[in-house]
């Protein structure tokens, strides 16, 4: 029997999740185990699009040839962690430009002030003080023309991303308030672990590159010995116990990374390390992290022998990321009175 268009139509439509991350330099451990990750595990529940954000990275000056290098390494390693770009778009946000067309029209809908109060903005001026440029100050509307362009209905955000989503949502309301609904406003999507891998050296901070300690963050394509180095180094406490307590900051973070990497809870660990130090503890999390990016490295490396593939890749995904985009952009243009493009 051939079905209706009505029940053809009954099954329930998987709810949209946007994301961007930089491709910035060095993608680190902490990244992939507080967003990468979830975006992998978010694909088979939802209808997920993904985006490299270069232009977000140009508001602090980039080396072309380096720029172009970290694109394509970014872009690589993404897919070797587990992005299929079969079933869900991941591109390059460069290349679709419906991204700054929009970013210039919520310019014109989002005020001074909010921009102005942004604490991102206040921390890179501070890090920035000899380049701080428009961009830089205006970089939250676009984070918003990037998310309201696919009219997600969330989007993954970590603690220091939860002002620009709250940004976002106004400028959606007022947008919708103005003229009649055009954007969906989106909702964050907080992930239940592994949301904030700390530094190791200074467990107090979250785990970045910009950490002027080497030892204090991993890279997703450090070689094993320097892994294991790095977290033989980590700072822990002189109590000595294996287990979650308040002030026990720095092992309370290798607790948290060893659970991610081996799916194992707190409890079970504190059960596995009862009576054992810190010293095999460490090395039990430094082989565990070895272990979990040891296949990631090796697909990467195949990735990057295969420069036609990726490039189709991140093509067809721009055109797929156009096309809905553009029936966005079409939308407000109209709305606000921009006369139709003929052509």
């Amino acid at each position: 029997m051939t079905p209706t268009n009505e029940s053809a139509n009954s099954a329930p439509q998987k709810k949209r999740i946007f994301s961007a991350i930089q491709p910035s330099g060095t993608i680190t451990l902490g990244n992939y185990l507080g967003a990468l990750q979830n975006w992998i595990k978010l694909q088979d529940d939802y209808e997920c699009i993904f985006a490299l954000a270069d232009l977000h990275t140009i508001t602090v000056r980039q080396d072309p040839a380096t720029f172009r290098k970290n694109t394509i390494e970014a872009y690589a390693l993404l897919l070797a962690c587990g992005i299929d770009p079969e079933k869900s778009p991941f591109f390059i946000q460069s290349q679709v430009h419906t991204h700054a067309e929009l970013a210039w029209i919520l310019n014109c809908y989002t005020q001074f002030g909010e921009l102005s109060r942004m604490t991102q903005f206040k921390d890179k001026s501070q890090k920035h003080a000899d380049n701080i440029n428009v961009g830089l100050f205006a970089y939250p509307s676009l984070m918003a023309a990037d998310i309201l362009l696919y009219q997600a209905d969330m989007v993954p955000v970590g603690a220091d991303q939860k002002q620009h989503l709250e940004l976002a949502r106004n400028i959606a309301e007022r947008f919708n308030n103005a003229y009649s609904p055009t954007f969906t406003v989106p909702d964050p999507y907080i992930a239940q672990s592994g949301a904030r891998i700390m530094s190791l050296q200074d467990p107090t901070r979250k785990m970045s590159k910009s950490d002027e300690n080497p030892n204090g963050w991993i890279a997703m394509l450090d070689k094993p010995d320097d892994i294991m180095k790095k977290f033989k180094r980590a700072v822990t406490d002189s109590e000595g116990g294996v287990y979650v307590a308040e002030g026990k900051d720095g092992i309370n973070n290798l607790i948290g990374i060893y659970c991610c990497v081996t799916g194992k809870t707190a409890e079970q660990v504190a059960d596995e390390f009862q009576g054992k130090g810190y010293g095999e503890f460490k090395t039990a999390v430094g082989e565990a992290v070895i272990e979990t990016l040891r296949p990631i490295q090796e697909r990467f490396d195949d990735l990057m022998k295969n420069k036609d593939y990726l490039t189709k890749c991140y093509t067809e995904s721009a055109q797929k990321a156009l096309y809905l985009s553009t029936k966005t952009l079409r939308k407000v243009m109209k709305k606000i009175g921009f006369l139709p493009k003929e052509f």
